[in-house]
Formats: structure tokens, sequence, C-alpha cells
């Protein structure tokens, strides 16, 4: 059960999509959940507004809300035009819940408040994007962001250990904040009868007060595609080299 709307409103479009279904079902196949949580976490939805030409210099406006069962992730991106040949900047603010499931996994009970033993992350983040012209087959982005990221429990209250009593972030306090500068490369070739694809990411934390986290991520995803008469041969690599410690005065 859901419904999608499109709204022009002069030269800005809005999209919403909203679905209840999902989670109807679950409460209907259990009825312990009736009741439990406010009508607002029964949807399941998107909202998206796109602006082209905001002050009338053409500079774009993007927000967009998408809201899961157990995650919301909203973000706010501004460009302004400049030339072809300069770097195309984007000032892009972002937050986020979602269940931290990377360390603390997912439970048997696939219906528990979140889907990760109780410890959610609330990320918000805000920087400037930097796209590079693109090179003949080769494409470039640059970003630096700050990131301030705090653990929730399933009530939405601010937590520091999870239900073990393992401290859930690297300083010690409820939260951890850092910069990131972050460089991403692709380069890209294809023909009628293969392609090839390689993507280069790299991330740094730079500690610019004390207990910031100083990380470095190396992360390589290379494919490539080759056509067999009606079949199509596909084949994939990746790999993530990283490294993480605090910076203390």
């Amino acid at each position: 059960m859901g419904a999608q709307k499109s709204i022009h409103a002069g030269k800005a479009k809005i999209d919403v999509n909203v679905d209840f279904s999902h989670k109807l079902c679950a409460s209907l196949m259990l009825p312990s959940l009736r009741g439990s949580q406010s009508p607002l976490s029964l949807v399941i939805g998107s909202l998206c507004i796109k602006h082209p030409n905001l002050f009338g210099g053409s500079e774009k406006l993007d927000v967009s809300w998408d809201k899961g069962l157990y995650d919301s992730n909203a973000i706010i991106a501004y460009r302004r035009p400049r030339p072809e040949w300069l770097s195309q900047q984007s000032f892009v603010i972002q937050h986020s819940v979602s269940p931290e499931i990377g360390v603390h996994g997912t439970p048997i009970d696939n219906f528990s408040q979140s889907g990760s033993g109780g410890v959610n992350l609330s990320q918000f983040s805000v920087g400037l994007d930097l796209t590079e012209p693109a090179n003949s087959n080769w494409s470039s982005t640059t970003s630096i962001r700050f990131k301030h990221i705090r653990p929730l429990n399933d009530e939405g209250r601010s937590i520091s250990r999870d239900l073990d009593g393992l401290p859930v972030t690297c300083s010690g306090s409820p939260h951890d904040s850092m910069v990131v500068l972050k460089q991403e490369s692709q380069y890209a070739k294809a023909n009628d009868h293969s392609f090839f694809r390689i993507r280069f990411q790299i991330e740094q934390g730079i500690p610019l007060l004390s207990k910031w986290i100083i990380f470095n991520k190396l992360k390589f995803v290379a494919s490539k595609g080759v056509k067999f008469g009606p079949a199509f041969l596909l084949t994939r690599r990746h790999g993530t080299i990283s490294s993480i410690c605090n910076w203390r005065s």
C-alpha cells in the first residue's frame, strides 16, 4: 500500500513516494509490535525537491529525504554554475541514521527494534565536493567534509557503550568528530564487445583537534565484462586497506 506523486511548482519539481505495506505486514504478523511505536514509524518513503534555477543564475538546489524501516537519510546539495574547464563545486549537508551492523551484526530476531543489537549511528556531515572536468576516460572527484557521528540506542538516546558494556566510540566520549578528505578517481572504457572499469577511493581523517579520529583508507574496485555470443561474462575484484588511531594532545 503506497502512493507516488510528482508536483511541478514553477521551475521546481517535487517527487513524493510513500509506502506503508512492509511495516504493516510485520505488525500483523507480530501483534506485540502494535501500539509500541508512533504512526510515523510505519512510513517507508522518500521526498525529492529539485530546483534548476534557484536565484536566476542557473544555481541548482537538490533536497532529498529517504526513510526506511530503521534508517533515514537527508541530503541538501547546492551547486553553482562554473565554466566547463573548471572544477564544479557542490556544497553538501547530510544527516543519516542507520543501524550499526558492521561490528554488532544482525540479531537472529529480524523483527527486533533495530537490526543492530541496540546500536544506531547518527551521522551529520557538511562540506564541499569538487568534480574535475572529464578527461578522456578518466573522471575525478575530491571532497572535504566535517563529520560528527553519535551512537544512539533504539529510543534515540546517546550512548557510549553497547549492551555488552564495550565502548562504541573511538574517543570514548558520546560522539566522534573528524574532518575527512576523500579523493575518488575512475577509469572506464567500453565498446560493443567489452568494457573495463576501475575505481580508486582514498580517504584520510585529518586531526584538527585533540581526540579527533585519524584514519587512512584505500579502496579499489575493478570490473571487466566480455561478450561471448548471446552471453556476457563479468568479473569483479575489490579490496580495502585501512588504519585508524586517535590523536591525543
